[in-house]
């Protein structure tokens, strides 16, 4: 019988209970490299810091300790512990990055948030920090995603409906009035205008007197799953990754606490991959941008460390989890096998999670709190740095603030009442979690050997050999739910009479449009026109030429330049894309 697995700290929250003796093994033998690594483990875990507020004990009142694993060397051995596993904080990091992980910090809870104007989410990013929001995340609106001011034609009735207008750095400045820009993490889900968007959240902070270095946050900026995925794309793909890595190059040179580009997922799996699909074809988008980072000569080491993930966790409770275990082993071994990383910083890979917002009902709504909250569940238990819950409305409009406050609340449950924040990693060593994590590296490296036939995954995106994959699995998933071979409660299941009745929602009129063609009517008239005629040919000069644009579009930002003329000053030298018909 194997032997119970054992606890791999002393006791709760403080320091690990010594486990070496004069009579341990050679460190060159198995039953060695087990004990140096445990040691390791518990010296990092006990100078890591401790939340003053944390209870690492059971509701029972039995002390909790911060990782369980294997027993004995041999046990470790048998289960190719250290090679598959590895205590947190330890490659291949597969149990999670930190050694004591929501111990020392929890997760940070970022609600994504955004609608009308600049200074309506402004007041909404105000509601959510005062009750216990931990981080910013900027929603925008479709013609902002899209690169068009908010008084192009092609904007008419979508201007603040699905997120916040941003068309200039005078609304950038509007969107963080009295939000210290210094002090507070801003995650931007912002993709073909990527680098516009960042250039004027750069410049408003340096308005607010805020240096570059202090800023901290992500663009997500991740232009390969559009493509694939979302759509939302405004030049071919070449001269997009162009950007990207102009992006990643500027941040790594200048903004050392900003993630430039959170590769990511979620969006692959809305649109209706499987699990796998998700982790495979977000893996390798993020491979394709460190290959570009490579050749624009970086040095792996200098910018790996600050690409992060993005992931969509779904209703399949164990899947995801593993989904997340199998992701944090695959990158740590390609960056140090394939790219020749040697920071263990550049290995460990960092996500943030939402919950799917796919898996929402517009029948029974009240169900999507239940949904929310074990998807939650599950992103925590797979380690995520941070997150982001669904409100239960958001399948039949922008959440209101009291679906907001509830998505929120559902967040700081999970933290202060399951005690689930207590063990690292707290399914690691199940049969079922392991053979799933494992089941999932193996069919994800198959994957990748069918890619690399294909040329990569740019060159599978632009055959349309991706979006194919994804949509074959979102056609088979939705005819099982049709034919009832899934169950969704409320839909096909335990279906009840429509009585009428809907949840509050927030509706967004036209006078957010009106307004916003009037204050950029009052932005070009009062600008510099020699400067700003000047600030967009060096943003052209740029694009040509080959220089990183980051420094220019900066420039253009001060110069009051809008997002839809930078983005036409590019178009002009990139041209743009229209997918070919895959189905």
């Amino acid at each position: 019988m194997t032997p119970p697995h054992e606890a791999i700290d002393g006791g709760a929250g403080g320091a690990p209970t010594p486990t070496a003796s004069p009579t341990d093994s050679p460190i060159d033998s198995p039953a060695g490299a087990f004990d140096a690594a445990r040691r390791q483990f518990e010296a990092q875990a006990a100078a890591a810091p401790v939340r003053a507020d944390g209870h690492f004990e059971t509701l029972g009142f039995t002390p909790l300790d911060v990782c369980y694993g294997p027993a004995t060397a041999d046990e470790a051995a048998a289960t190719d512990y250290l090679g598959k596993l590895g205590f947190p904080g330890q490659f291949p990091y597969t149990r999670g990055i930190h050694p004591n992980l929501y111990r020392g910090k929890l997760w940070t809870m970022r609600q994504f948030a955004g609608f009308g104007s600049a200074a309506d989410t402004n007041a909404r990013y105000k509601y959510l920090l005062e009750r216990g929001q931990t981080g910013l995340s900027v929603a925008f609106d479709m013609p902002t995603l899209m690169g068009y001011d908010s008084d192009h034609p092609r904007a008419e009735g979508e201007v603040g409906k699905c997120g916040v207008a941003v068309a200039c750095l005078a609304d950038m400045e509007r969107l963080f009035q009295d939000i210290p820009l210094g002090d507070v993490s801003v995650s931007m889900t912002i993709n073909g205008p990527a680098a516009v968007i960042w250039a004027f959240f750069i410049a408003a902070a340096e308005k607010q007197g805020v240096a570059r270095a202090r800023l901290s946050g992500t663009t997500q900026n991740d232009i390969l799953k559009e493509y694939q995925a979302q759509k939302e794309y405004l030049f071919p793909p070449q001269p997009s990754l162009r950007l990207v890595v102009d992006t990643i190059e500027f941040g790594t040179n200048e903004l050392p606490r900003w993630h430039p580009v959170s590769i990511s997922g979620y969006h692959i799996r809305e649109a209706g991959s499987t699990a796998l699909q998700e982790l495979v074809f977000t893996l390798g988008n993020g491979f394709a941008y460190v290959e570009g980072s490579i050749a624009r000569g970086l040095d792996v080491d200098a910018f790996a460390p600050r690409l992060s993930f993005f992931w969509n966790s779904h209703s399949d409770f164990f899947e995801e989890i593993a989904k997340f275990r199998a992701a944090r082993r695959i990158w740590a071994r390609r960056l140090r096998d394939r790219y020749g990383a040697k920071s263990p910083r550049s290995m460990q890979l960092k996500f943030h999670t939402q919950t799917a917002g796919c898996s929402l009902t517009a029948q029974q709504p009240e169900n999507n709190i239940v949904r929310t909250a074990f998807q939650a569940l599950a992103a925590v238990m797979g380690g995520t740095q941070s997150l982001h819950t669904n409100s239960l409305d958001e399948t039949l409009a922008l959440p209101t603030e009291r679906s907001v406050k509830i998505a929120l609340r559902t967040q700081q449950v999970i933290a202060e009442e399951t005690v689930v924040p207590a063990v690292v990693d707290p399914l690691g060593g199940s049969w079922f979690v392991e053979s799933l994590t494992d089941r999932m590296e193996r069919e994800a490296e198959a994957y990748f050997a069918r890619l690399d036939k294909l040329g990569g995954i740019v060159a599978a995106t632009e055959k349309g050999w991706v979006q194919r994959e994804i949509g074959e699995a979102s056609y088979r998933l939705q005819r099982e739910y049709e034919q009832r071979k899934r169950r969704i409660v409320g839909v096909n299941a335990y279906v009840e009479e429509d009585d009428g009745t809907r949840p509050d929602i927030l509706k967004i009129d036209e006078s957010t449009a009106r307004d916003q063609r009037a204050h950029l009517a009052k932005v070009r008239a009062r600008r510099d026109r020699a400067k700003h005629a000047r600030a967009l040919e060096a943003v052209k000069e740029a694009c040509r030429e080959g220089r990183n644009v980051m420094p220019l579009l900066i420039d253009a930002a001060h110069a009051e330049a809008t997002l839809g003329e930078l983005c036409d000053a590019m178009r002009d030298v990139f041209g743009i894309w229209r997918e070919g018909r895959e189905f």
